[in-house]
């Protein structure tokens, strides 16, 4: 078993990680979805690619719980349902309903995996094993903090949910045109799938108060803040009359 001291190095090298990668990333468009490219690798069907991605994070946090002392925790499983609840949806929900034929390169895959199955370690390791074992008590439910910070994780995976939906319905069978994502907060920004999971992932970082969950928070952004300006540079050459530059932003509303 790892020290508390070790686990908060741990953190602090993951944020300092999140920080490389957005840089990165403005430089490498990670080779799935929009920008695929056949160079990244071997790939395999998007729907399996999503499920062999994301899975693991979600076994592994429920092993992460089960070989805790504190898994009858009433608290602490609240958390996890919420945590498990967001993967289920993305492991075995999400793939499902990917229209098209699109693939997804193994090394993408086999980088998420990992990255997801590093995130399992920080929210359940934090969960379950480093913070304080009076933290969570039963009033934890009643405050401020897992209150707010609840309402805001549902919004989030709302507004992610029903971007997706959007996304997935702007082509009829057998259409392989491009259009522009419109409605709900698309109206806002371009890449309104993305500003849902980061409000999710910050929700997720309030209700639990934890750096755990705030640098999670801090990786969404720093991974899907450079595709979202990619993918908003590209709606602007797709789109020069149909997108409102001056009201629409890339991820964050009135912001960024």
């Amino acid at each position: 078993m790892i020290s508390t001291q070790v686990f908060n190095y741990f953190l602090l090298v993951m944020a300092a990680l999140a920080v490389v990668v957005f840089v990165c990333l403005f430089f490498v468009n990670a080779g799935y979805g929009k920008f695929y490219q056949p160079k990244w690798g071997p790939s395999v069907d998007n729907r399996l690619g999503w499920t062999l991605m994301e899975a693991p994070v979600f076994v592994a946090m429920l092993a992460l719980w089960w070989f805790s002392e504190r898994r009858t925790d009433l608290v602490r499983i609240v958390f996890l349902l919420l945590f498990e609840i967001h993967y289920f949806h993305r492991s075995f929900i999400f793939p499902r309903k990917i229209r098209g034929r699109s693939k997804m390169p193994l090394s993408i895959i086999l980088m998420g995996a990992l990255f997801n199955t590093l995130n399992a370690f920080m929210q359940g390791g934090w969960i379950f094993y480093f913070s304080p074992a009076e933290m969570y008590g039963s009033g934890w439910l009643l405050g401020l903090p897992f209150i707010i910070g609840t309402v805001i994780f549902f919004t989030g995976m709302a507004v992610n949910i029903h971007s997706d939906s959007i996304i997935r319905n702007l082509r009829q069978p057998g259409d392989s045109a491009h259009y522009l994502p419109k409605g709900g907060m698309f109206r806002y920004v371009t890449s309104a799938n993305y500003f849902g999971e980061f409000v999710e992932w910050v929700g997720f970082a309030i209700l639990t108060w934890s750096w755990a969950g705030a640098v999670f928070a801090l990786w969404t952004f720093a991974n899907l803040a450079p595709r979202a300006a990619r993918i908003y540079d590209l709606y602007c050459q797709e789109f020069p009359e149909e997108l409102d530059t001056q009201k629409t932003k890339r991820m964050i509303p009135f912001i960024y």
